[in-house]
C-alpha cells in the first residue's frame, strides 16, 4: 500500500508541540496520549526491526506501530483482524444498516459527558431495536445487532451516532424456527424512532437524577433538575433522525461495509490534500448535495484541524463496537449455530477456511521481498529510541506489521 503524501502524523509532528503549549490546561491526558502515539507511530521512537531478503539481500527497516485505536495508520490492520474473526459468524440472510443520531441539544451534553451519554446512546438504540423486533405485531423474534459508534461528521464536527448491522430476521421465542423479515423491510422506522426517542430521554433524566452528568460553561445551569427537564422538553416534539438503508447484497457486502466502518477514525490520511500557511486542506462529503457535487474540499486552520480531530478521542476503556441480542458475547457461538441450523445453512469446512489460514497468507505476503519476492528474515531488533546498526539498501518501507 502506497504511503499517502500527507498524513495526520505529519500535521501532529509539525504543529503538535505549539498546539499543546497554546492549549496547556485545556487538553485531557487521553488526548495528549493520542497525539504522542500518532506522532511516534512507526518511527524509531517505538523501536522496530531490520529485515533482509535471503535472495537479493535487500534490507529495510520496519518500525513498530503504536496500536492506538485513534491512529489512522494502525486501524487498517486492526480492522482486518477483527473482520477475520467476524467472517465465520455471518448468516446467509440479508443484512440491514440502521443509523441512530442524537439531536444537537443532546450532542452538546454528550460533548461534556462522553462516557455516560455515548453509553446511553448504545443502550437506548439497541433496546429499541430488540424491543420492536420482539413485538409479535412486527417480527416477534430474537434478533442480533452489531453496533458501531461514530462521533464525527464528514468535516470532523461533533456528530455522535450509532451504525447498526442487523440481519433480516431472527429466532422465534421458542427457538424452533427462523423468521425472516419482509423483503427490503426490517422494522417500521416511525415506531422505532419514537421508542428510541422516549428511551433516550428517559435514560438521560435518570442519569441526571443519579448525579452522573456534569455541566460547564453555557450549560452550567443544567445541573438544576428543573432546568435540565426544560432543556429536554422541546426534544419530545420533534422527529429524531433514525433511518434504515436497503439491505446489503450478501454476507461479502456486509464484510466490505464493516471494513470501512468498524475501525474508522475521525479522518483518514487519504482524505488530506495539502498542509500550508492557510492550514489543512482535505476532502469531505456534503450530504446535502447529489452526485459529483457531493465531493468537496475544505481548508481549516491547523490549530482548528487538530482540535476537531481530538474532540473524537474516546474515554479510556470505552467500547465503540458492541454486540446485542443473538450476537451478545455470552451466547454468540451457540446462537449463531442455532440460527444456521434453522436456516439449513451447512457450515463451511473449517480446515479450508479459517481466520488462521487468512492470517498466514497475509503474513507470507507481508514478509515477501518487494524486489524479488524472496523471503524476508529479521536480522536485528532494536528498542525504543535506539538506532539500528544495519542500514536499508533501498527506500525504507514502513511495515504494516506491528512487531512490538
Amino acid at each position: 500500500m502506497v504511503r499517502p503524501a500527507l498524513e495526520v502524523a505529519d500535521i501532529f509532528r509539525g504543529h503538535g508541540p505549539a498546539w499543546r503549549q497554546a492549549n496547556a490546561g485545556h487538553v485531557s491526558l487521553g488526548q495528549l496520549k493520542v497525539m504522542s502515539a500518532i506522532e511516534n507511530c512507526r518511527t524509531a521512537a517505538l523501536g522496530g526491526h531490520v529485515a533482509r531478503c535471503e535472495d537479493c539481500a535487500y534490507t529495510t527497516i520496519a518500525y513498530n506501530s503504536c496500536r492506538n485505536r485513534h491512529c489512522p495508520k494502525c486501524q487498517g490492520a486492526a480492522a482486518k483482524q477483527w473482520l477475520a474473526e467476524r467472517e465465520d459468524e455471518l448468516l446467509a440472510v440479508p443484512y440491514f444498516h440502521v443509523v441512530f443520531t442524537l439531536p444537537a441539544r443532546i450532542a452538546s451534553i454528550a460533548y461534556q459527558n462522553k462516557a455516560v451519554v455515548y453509553d446511553l446512546l448504545f443502550k437506548a438504540s439497541s433496546e429499541a431495536v430488540l424491543t420492536i423486533a420482539a413485538d409479535p405485531e412486527h417480527l416477534g423474534v430474537r434478533i442480533g445487532i452489531t453496533a458501531v459508534l461514530h462521533t464525527w461528521g464528514s468535516t470532523m464536527t461533533h456528530h455522535p451516532h450509532v451504525h447498526m448491522i442487523v440481519p433480516g430476521g431472527g429466532i422465534s421465542p421458542d427457538g424452533s424456527r427462523w423468521v425472516s423479515c419482509r423483503p427490503r423491510f426490517l422494522l417500521p422506522m416511525p415506531v422505532l424512532t419514537k421508542l428510541f426517542q422516549g428511551l433516550m430521554l428517559h435514560k438521560l433524566l435518570a442519569a441526571h437524577k443519579a448525579g452522573r452528568l456534569t455541566f460547564f460553561g453555557p450549560h452550567a445551569h443544567l445541573a438544576e433538575r428543573k432546568a435540565f427537564a426544560a432543556y429536554l422538553a422541546p426534544l419530545r416534539r420533534i422527529t429524531w433522525y433514525v433511518y434504515s438503508k436497503p439491505p446489503f447484497g450478501g454476507p461479502k457486502a456486509v464484510l466490505a461495509y464493516l471494513s470501512r466502518y468498524t475501525h474508522r477514525v475521525a479522518i483518514a490520511s487519504s482524505r488530506l490534500v495539502a498542509l500550508d500557511q492557510q492550514g489543512v486542506t482535505f476532502r469531505y462529503k456534503d450530504y446535502r448535495a447529489d452526485g459529483r457535487a457531493r465531493q468537496k474540499v475544505m481548508t481549516l486552520g491547523t490549530n482548528e484541524f487538530i482540535r476537531r480531530f481530538l474532540i473524537h478521542v474516546l474515554p479510556h476503556g470505552f467500547h465503540r463496537i458492541r454486540h446485542y441480542g443473538l450476537f451478545a458475547s455470552a451466547k454468540r457461538v451457540e446462537n449463531i449455530a442455532r440460527a444456521r441450523m434453522l436456516l439449513n445453512w451447512a457450515c463451511q469446512n473449517q480446515a479450508s477456511h479459517t481466520p488462521a489460514d487468512t492470517t498466514d497468507e497475509q503474513t507470507t505476503r507481508a514478509h515477501a521481498c518487494p524486489h524479488c519476492g524472496g523471503r524476508m528474515i529479521i536480522i536485528e531488533t532494536f528498542e525504543r529510541g535506539e538506532t539500528p546498526r544495519h542500514r536499508p539498501t533501498g527506500p525504507t518501507l514502513a511495515s504494516k506489521i506491528d512487531t512490538s
